[in-house]
C-alpha cells in the first residue's frame, strides 16, 4: 500500500468515528460508507479499500448524516484532539 494512502476502516477508526476497526468495517460492508474522489461518488464495499487526502467520506453516525474531509492520515488512533486533525467537517 503507498504511503499516501490508507485503508478506509483504519482511517475511520484512527478518527474516532468508530470505536473498533471491526464496527467500521462492519458499516463499510454493509455499504453505509459513500467515498467521493475527484467528483466521482461511490460506495465502499470493502474494508480494504484506501482513502488519500482530498477523498470525502459521507456516512449516518448516530442518526444524522456525516460528511468530511480526508486532510491526513494519521500515524495512530490518537486523543481526540488528535483525530480531530485528520479531517474537516463538510456541509451536508
Amino acid at each position: 500500500m503507498p504511503e499516501d494512502s490508507c485503508r478506509i476502516d483504519v482511517w475511520l477508526w484512527r478518527a474516532r468515528f468508530f470505536k473498533t476497526r471491526t464496527l467500521a468495517a462492519t458499516q463499510i460492508e454493509a455499504g453505509r460508507i459513500r467515498v467521493v474522489r475527484r467528483g466521482e461518488a461511490t460506495r465502499a464495499d470493502k474494508a480494504s479499500r484506501t482513502i488519500r487526502p482530498g477523498d470525502e467520506l459521507v456516512f449516518a453516525l448516530a442518526g444524522r448524516v456525516t460528511a468530511v474531509r480526508v486532510l491526513a492520515l494519521g500515524e495512530r488512533r490518537g486523543p481526540p484532539a488528535e483525530a480531530r486533525a485528520l479531517y474537516s467537517a463538510l456541509e451536508t
